[in-house]
């Protein structure tokens, strides 16, 4: 026996939904054309210094492993190892940021908050181009860290 319950008016308000953004406007094309170019540099220029950054490496070296260094050559290979390691890291980070933000650019919703949905300061955009956070909602981000 299958029982069917009955939903109230007052029930039915109570229930939460979930909230859609859309953004308030959007760049007109003329202007994303350039800050698209822009970002599409960055990756290119990006993906460049982390190819030389590997190359750099001393960890990359397959001759490393059968030369027997002494104890300084070998603290400065594991030094370079953990700058050329640090600053990939920090590269990568940048590269998602950048192509996350050229594909808002292609999506037409570039300058527009992830999280809040309003349009990011034009200050903010011209110092930091990638940028897909308001800054409000990049300090919550970051107290939250």
């Amino acid at each position: 026996m299958i029982v069917k319950k009955k939903v109230t008016p007052s029930a039915a308000k109570s229930k939460p939904k979930k909230a859609t953004f859309f953004p308030i406007s959007s760049y007109p094309a003329t202007l994303l054309a350039p800050i698209g170019k822009f970002l599409t540099d960055q990756i290119k220029r990006l993906e460049k210094h982390d190819k030389n950054l590997e190359e750099e490496d001393p960890f990359s070296d397959s001759s490393r492993i059968i030369n027997n260094a002494s104890p300084d050559t070998e603290a400065a290979e594991q030094f370079g190892h953990a700058r050329s390691e640090a600053l990939q890291k920090e590269i990568h980070r940048k590269l998602v940021q950048t192509r996350k933000a050229l594909t808002k650019v292609k999506l037409g919703t570039y300058g527009t908050c992830e999280s809040c949905g309003q349009m990011i300061d034009t200050d903010r955009l011209v110092v930091y181009p990638e940028a897909i956070l308001c800054v409000a909602c990049e300090r919550k981000k970051e107290r939250k860290k």
